[in-house]
């Protein structure tokens, strides 16, 4: 409930007239789960830091709080940190490939090119490979264009230990991101040809804008069938699909939608969602295939969750 040390509010159901913590607390909450789901690649365990948050916060005399949105941020961002080393740890036993939990943007995430490319799946998967402390510093300084100052805060770092890291987190980005900002134009005629091909059985239609180095993941948590490690290669992609082309056409509905901002393909038995299925271009190509099944990674496809910076 609203207001209360127990239960982080949400903007469903605020009272009309907040008191203080609450107030500043809706108001940055947006930006607090875009944060805390940056670093984790998981909206499940964003809400649960959002809410051990929200127990810090309430305990704080707001009288000492110079600036309400960067104390929050800091929270936040503590809280990611020590929450995503124990999902290094999780992930170690993990079944199968792990991908980021999917989400359903609204329109108006898709609209900021910039913070779309931050939460795609290619992004987040590229975001994976840095240390816990690398990511947070990227992800405040490149992301939410915060000070050296505050991120040394959020992070119990020295500002010029802080600014050593960024240098170091900006590389090795660089050296493994999307080779360019990929246009939603680009994104939806990847999934148009992908859906074509299950309609048609045309599957040399899906190989044309297969990248010769195409690589297709699939996570099913050991819940559902995925396959167990990723297939690489247009040859090896492109048998992989022709051989569940059929089965996708006969129980399927494949529907588009906005997935952490950009066009991807929802498939769907009946009214439960089965798989979403996001990619990755470079160059006008489909250099990823990224196929998310684990029934619990899916609980966020009901409804648009709204991202800011």
């Amino acid at each position: 409930m609203a207001g209360t040390a127990q239960t982080a509010p949400d903007e469903r159901g605020r009272h009309d007239r907040p008191d203080p913590a609450t107030e500043a607390f809706l108001a940055h909450r947006n930006l607090l789960f875009t944060v805390a789901y940056e670093m984790l690649g998981s909206a499940a365990d964003a809400e649960d830091v959002l809410q051990e948050t929200w127990l810090r916060w309430v305990r704080v005399d707001l009288d000492t709080v110079r600036e309400q949105r960067a104390y929050l941020v800091r929270i936040t961002t503590r809280q990611a940190l020590a929450r995503l080393r124990t999902l290094g740890r999780r992930k170690e036993s993990y079944v199968g490939p792990w991908l980021p939990e999917p989400l359903l943007t609204a329109p108006d995430v898709a609209e900021d090119v910039e913070l779309a490319d931050s939460v795609s799946m290619a992004m987040l998967l590229v975001l994976e490979t840095l240390t816990p402390t690398e990511r947070a510093v990227f992800v405040l300084r490149e992301v939410f264009e915060l000070p050296y100052d505050e991120i040394a805060e959020a992070v119990d770092k020295s500002e010029a230990a802080v600014r050593q890291i960024a240098h170091r987190a900006r590389g090795h980005v660089a050296a493994r991101r999307p080779r360019g900002v990929t246009s939603a134009a680009e994104t939806r005629d990847a999934l148009e040809a992908f859906r074509k091909a299950t309609e048609t059985g045309d599957l040399q239609g899906l190989l044309d804008i297969l990248a010769p180095d195409v690589v297709f993941l699939g996570d099913g948590g050991g819940v559902r069938q995925a396959v167990p490690r990723p297939v690489v290669g247009a040859d090896k992609v492109g048998r992989l699909l022709a051989a569940g082309l059929g089965r996708i056409a006969a129980l399927m509905s494949l529907r588009p939608a906005e997935v952490n901002g950009y066009p991807a393909l929802i498939l769907q038995q009946g009214d439960e969602v089965d798989t979403v299925l996001a990619v990755r271009i470079d160059d006008g190509l489909v250099t990823g295939l990224y196929a998310v099944r684990n029934p619990e990674k899916l609980s966020h496809m009901e409804r648009e969750i709204t991202l800011s910076r």
